[in-house]
């Protein structure tokens, strides 16, 4: 069944294309913050992590690595474990880029793949069935390529709350990103490895970057602890 976001969208083709490129002439002004993208850090039994994805993942918003989300999830799960990690991830990078570039790479057996993608699917309008179809190969690829024994896919954040979108275009990137959520909550449901992980940061100013679309370093902290306890009471050893 059509949502009536899809329909509405049709005769504002027009006025989203426009609203569209204004914001990714804006949110695309944030670089990549500089810091190591790989390294081994704690003691403890070793735990092998990839975290792939977008922007960010990327850690835009953030000043370094280190304070983005890569160097704080590294820093909380190195508190029980040797953690062997590397970061794969690109500003604009959608599921099927990623799991192209992922693809690409030598395999590298891992224990836990942190993902956080989707923003980026929503924006070009991929469809909930192309989504889930590309989540589940990108898992699949994870578990019989790399070994994986949990994949833990951020949800996607709540779109229709950013007060930088300008209407209509917030709503329909909000309804948007909430179908292909619940796409990915399924699946997750149902997959041997796959994990769905809801995004619970508080929409709050100090939570955002200064683009008001990126998550802030303290974002970045909330989110860290988020995904390393999800990973110390999912995953199986």
């Amino acid at each position: 069944m059509i949502a009536i976001d899809q329909i509405a969208r049709i005769p504002l083709v027009p006025l989203l294309v426009a609203q569209g490129l204004g914001i990714r002439r804006r949110v695309n002004q944030l670089p990549e913050p500089p810091g190591a993208r790989s390294g081994t850090e704690g003691q403890g039994p070793t735990l092998r992590l990839l975290i792939i994805g977008d922007s960010s993942a990327a850690g835009v918003g953030a000043t370094t690595q280190a304070t983005a989300l890569s160097g704080q999830l590294v820093d909380q799960l190195a508190q029980t474990h040797r953690v062997h990690w590397r970061l794969e991830a690109a500003t604009s990078a959608t599921t099927r880029v990623t799991l192209d570039h992922i693809a690409s790479q030598m395999p590298q057996t891992v224990d836990v793949v942190v993902s956080a993608l989707g923003v980026n699917d929503v924006t070009r309008a991929t469809s909930k069935t192309k989504w889930v179809e590309r989540q589940t190969r990108l898992a699949d690829f994870m578990a019989d390529t790399y070994g994986a024994k949990l994949m833990v896919a951020s949800g996607l954040p709540p779109m229709g709350n950013y007060p930088k979108l300008p209407q209509p275009l917030r709503w329909v990137l909000g309804e948007q990103a909430k179908r292909l959520d619940r796409g990915l909550a399924n699946l997750a449901s149902r997959h041997a490895i796959l994990s769905h992980l809801p995004i619970d940061i508080p929409f709050e100013p100090r939570f955002q970057a200064e683009d008001g679309y990126h998550p802030s370093e303290e974002a970045y902290a909330l989110w860290a602890k988020l995904i390393a306890e999800h990973i110390h009471a999912n995953l199986t050893t």
